[in-house]
């Protein structure tokens, strides 16, 4: 009989096995489950977050809630690191692309009228060609100057998500072969979102600058394709927001998820499709879901 009932137990991990791939017995990926040998039994085999399944609700919670809290700790050092940059005025000034004059009266400008850019201000008063405007912001963020292929921007729109396009004014450029994003910006390098982007896509992101002009044809044209699906959520504390993304991640089971802070919002997203970040290869906008929770007081 004892025979028998240990068959019985080896048959059954077997199936388990087979429903779960490779790993014979899976381990919750929360260091603290207390399930210990109930997790061979259970037939689930999502979620999936960061590499790590979680064999229950309860443990879900608890993953999510230390990639949320390492999420703060990350980008508060992020937030101590100040980088100072030469003004743009003084960079045309140097390289003799307008005069102490022309400068003087565009900062004069600049300081009268609200919202007004010292660039755009010289390009439509001064004669100052816009490609030297953009020269010049390449020198002040030390970045380089990148062409829009518009043959090869589809490809990489479903990497970034539609909200964060329209909020911080980001163009996904192309995804090469070799797993480079580039992306690129019209004044100025967001350097917190590019290394979201990257963390998140598992790819090397390169940002760059385009000309104003080229940017917001090809920004607002790109707006008007199919993103992957997206959801906003708002939660009032980091536990009811750390509850809300629970929630979520239980009801899709993705197959593998990730959390990054994007700023003063979190951002999941989830892979319904198997090995999304190790086979180097573009996932369409239906394979993937993005939610981004922010707090109404943010902490």
């Amino acid at each position: 009989m004892p025979l028998l009932k240990t068959t019985v137990v080896e048959q059954n991990r077997s199936a388990v096995q087979k429903r779960r791939g490779k790993a014979l017995f899976p381990t919750c990926a929360n260091t603290k489950c207390a399930s210990g040998w109930l997790q061979v039994w259970r037939s689930r085999t999502a979620p999936v977050i960061e590499g790590g399944w979680s064999c229950s609700p309860g443990c879900t919670r608890v993953r999510i809630a230390e990639l949320v809290h390492r999420e703060q700790t990350e980008h508060a050092r992020a937030a101590g690191i100040h980088r100072h940059r030469i003004p743009i005025g003084l960079v045309l000034l140097t390289e003799g692309w307008i005069t102490r004059d022309q400068l003087r009266k565009g900062l004069h400008a600049q300081k009268a009228g609200e919202g007004v850019r010292l660039g755009s201000w010289l390009t439509e008063h001064c004669g100052l060609a816009e490609r030297r405007v953009t020269q010049a912001l390449s020198i002040q963020w030390n970045c380089p100057i990148l062409a829009i292929d518009r043959e090869h921007t589809t490809p990489a729109i479903s990497v970034v998500p539609r909200l964060f396009l329209e909020t911080f004014g980001c163009l996904p450029l192309r995804l090469s072969d070799s797993g480079i994003l580039y992306i690129a910006f019209e004044d100025r390098i967001d350097h917190s979102l590019a290394l979201a982007i990257e963390r998140m896509s598992g790819l090397r992101v390169e940002a760059g600058l385009v000309d104003g002009s080229e940017f917001r044809h090809a920004h607002s044209s790109i707006l008007t394709t199919r993103f992957p699906r997206a959801r906003i959520v708002e939660a009032s504390t980091v536990e009811a927001m750390i509850d809300v993304l629970t929630a979520i991640v239980e009801r899709e089971k993705p197959v593998q998820a990730r959390i990054v802070r994007v700023r003063g919002s979190y951002w999941l997203r989830a892979w319904k499709t198997p090995d999304p970040l190790e086979s180097g290869q573009h996932k369409s906008a239906r394979e993937v879901e993005d939610v981004v929770c922010s707090l109404t007081h943010f902490q």
